[in-house]
C-alpha cells in the first residue's frame, strides 16, 4: 500500500478514531504506533479497534 495516497487509503481504513491526522497516511500511522509501542487500530479486530486501547497487551487479548 503506498501511504501517501490518503483518500485512496481511507476507503480501506477500519480506525474509527476520526480527529486523527494521520488517518490514511499508513506509515506515519505505523511509526507513531510503533514510536508509542503501540499498534494501529488496523491490526485490531473491529470490537477491539472500538475500545482505542492500541497497546500490544490488548492487541494480543483481541486475538486469544
Amino acid at each position: 500500500m503506498d501511504c501517501n495516497f490518503k483518500e485512496k487509503n481511507l476507503t480501506r481504513c477500519n480506525c474509527t478514531y476520526d480527529p486523527c491526522p494521520r488517518k490514511g497516511i499508513c506509515c506515519e500511522c505505523i511509526v507513531y504506533h510503533r514510536s508509542n509501542n503501540e499498534m494501529p487500530g488496523c491490526y485490531f479486530s473491529k470490537a477491539g479497534e472500538a475500545t482505542y486501547n492500541r497497546s500490544i497487551s490488548a492487541f494480543i487479548k483481541d486475538y486469544r
